[in-house]
C-alpha cells in the first residue's frame, strides 16, 4: 500500500484523488455523493452537498468533506459552508458603512473604502459554525485564505484606544424570523481576545470581494474561535463598559461555545476558540489477495499550536493506536492524515480520535463528538 507521502503527493501533482485502486475523481466533480470504493458512514443525515438551500436565517450550504483532496484545502468560495444567509432588507454594499462608537456613545462614520485602502492578506483560516454535527456531515467547516484589516488597526483609524473598555461588533441582522434561528448577530470583546487572536476585518475571501452569503462587504474574522462570533455584514464597532451584558447571540450560542452556563455579563464568557479537533472523512477499500485492504483518511484542526500524537481506535475494546500518517500542521487551517486498516471481521466500528496529550484540552473529541460509524459486511 502507498505510503502517506507517495499517496498524497501523487494527488497534489496531479489535481486529483486516486483511490484504492477505484479509479479517480477531481475536485470539480459534482456526482454521486457515495463513491466507488468508499465506505458509507452509518446513522448520519442526508444533506444537500455545495449548494445553497433556503434563504436568511435558515439557508444552509454544506461542504462534502469526503471530496477533500490536497487541492481543496482552500475551499472555494462557492463552495465554501453557509450557516445564515444574507438578510433580507441587507443594504446596497454601495452605501454601506460601518459606524464607530466611542465610550460616551458618539458615532462616526467609517467609509469602508478607507477599510480597503489598508486591506492586505491575513493568511488562511478555518472557519467552523458551533453547530457542525453529524446532521450535516459535519460539512458546516471550510477554510480560505482573507484579506483584510486588524480590528484595533480599524478603531485607531477613527482615533480611538479601548483602554480598558470592551468591543462590540455587531452586524446588519435584519431577517424575517424562522424556527429555532434568532436575530441579533453580535459579540463582545476583550482587547486581550482581538490582540491574542488577531482578529480582523475581513474585505476579501481567497482572492475577490467577499461573496454576499459571506458577509459582503466586511465581515470579522476571529481565527481559532467559532464562526458564531464571526459576524457578517459589520455595520458598527462599539467601545462599551467591562460589565456591559452579554449579546443575545453569545446567549444564544453558549451551549455551543462551551460555556459554563449562560452569563450575564459579557466579560465572564470564556473565549469561544475551538479546541483541537480531528475527523475520518472517508474509509477507502480496496481488493488484496483473498480479502480487502481499508485506509481511513480524515482531517485534523483547531487549538493554539500543531497537534501532535493523534491516535485512532475503531472499538471500544481496542486500545488506540498512534494514527500512521500525520504530518502535524497550522492549526489555523486544517491538515489531512491517513491510517492503513485492517479490520479482523466484519461488522460495526465506530472510528474514534484523539490527541495524546494530557496538557490539550479536547473537549468534544473526549466525548466522541466527531465519531463516525461504518458498517463492514466482508472484508
Amino acid at each position: 500500500m502507498l505510503s502517506r507521502r507517495a499517496f498524497l503527493g501523487a494527488s497534489a501533482s496531479s489535481g486529483t484523488l486516486t483511490l484504492l485502486g477505484v479509479g479517480a475523481f477531481t475536485a470539480d466533480d459534482d456526482g454521486a455523493r457515495e463513491l466507488p470504493g468508499i465506505v458509507p458512514f452509518v446513522g448520519e443525515g442526508d444533506p444537500v452537498f455545495g449548494e445553497l438551500t433556503d434563504s436568511g436565517l435558515a439557508a444552509r450550504r454544506v461542504l462534502d468533506l469526503s471530496r477533500l483532496t490536497p487541492d481543496e484545502l482552500v475551499t472555494r468560495n462557492a463552495r465554501f459552508f453557509v450557516r445564515t444567509g444574507p438578510p433580507e432588507r441587507l443594504p446596497r454594499a454601495a452605501d454601506w458603512r460601518i459606524w464607530i462608537r466611542d465610550r460616551a456613545g458618539t458615532a462616526a462614520a467609517l467609509p469602508v473604502d478607507r477599510l480597503r485602502a489598508l486591506a492586505r492578506p491575513m493568511g488562511a483560516h478555518l472557519l467552523e459554525c458551533s453547530g457542525n454535527g453529524p446532521h450535516r456531515r459535519f460539512g458546516l467547516l471550510s477554510a480560505a485564505r482573507w484579506t483584510g484589516v486588524p480590528v484595533l488597526e480599524a478603531l485607531a483609524l477613527m482615533g480611538l484606544a479601548p483602554g480598558d473598555h470592551r468591543v462590540l461588533v455587531s452586524g446588519f441582522d435584519e431577517h424575517n424570523p424562522v424556527p429555532r434561528s434568532l436575530a441579533g448577530a453580535s459579540w463582545i470583546f476583550s482587547v486581550r481576545d482581538l490582540v491574542a487572536t488577531g482578529a480582523f476585518l475581513a474585505l476579501g475571501m481567497n482572492g475577490v470581494p467577499l461573496p454576499r452569503e459571506h458577509g459582503t462587504p466586511v465581515r470579522l474574522i476571529v481565527p481559532g474561535w467559532y464562526a458564531c462570533a464571526c459576524i457578517k455584514w459589520v455595520d458598527e464597532i462599539a467601545l462599551v463598559p467591562d460589565d456591559a451584558p452579554a449579546t443575545g447571540q453569545m446567549r444564544e450560542f453558549a451551549r455551543r461555545t462551551h460555556q459554563l452556563g449562560v452569563p450575564e455579563l459579557a466579560r465572564d464568557y470564556l473565549p469561544a476558540r475551538i479546541d483541537p479537533a480531528a475527523l475520518p472523512v472517508r474509509v477507502e477499500r480496496r481488493n488484496v489477495g483473498t480479502g480487502q485492504a481499508f485506509r481511513v483518511v480524515g482531517i485534523v484542526w483547531g487549538g493554539a499550536r500543531p497537534v501532535h500524537g493523534l491516535t485512532i481506535r475503531f472499538a471500544p475494546d481496542v486500545g488506540s493506536v498512534l494514527v500512521e500518517d500525520h504530518q502535524p500542521a497550522n492549526p489555523q487551517t486544517w491538515s489531512l492524515w491517513s491510517h492503513a486498516w485492517r479490520p479482523p471481521q466484519p461488522g460495526r466500528y465506530t472510528i474514534r480520535l484523539q490527541v495524546d496529550d494530557p496538557g490539550v484540552r479536547t473537549r468534544r473529541l473526549d466525548r466522541g463528538f466527531y465519531d463516525r460509524t461504518v458498517e463492514l459486511e466482508t472484508i
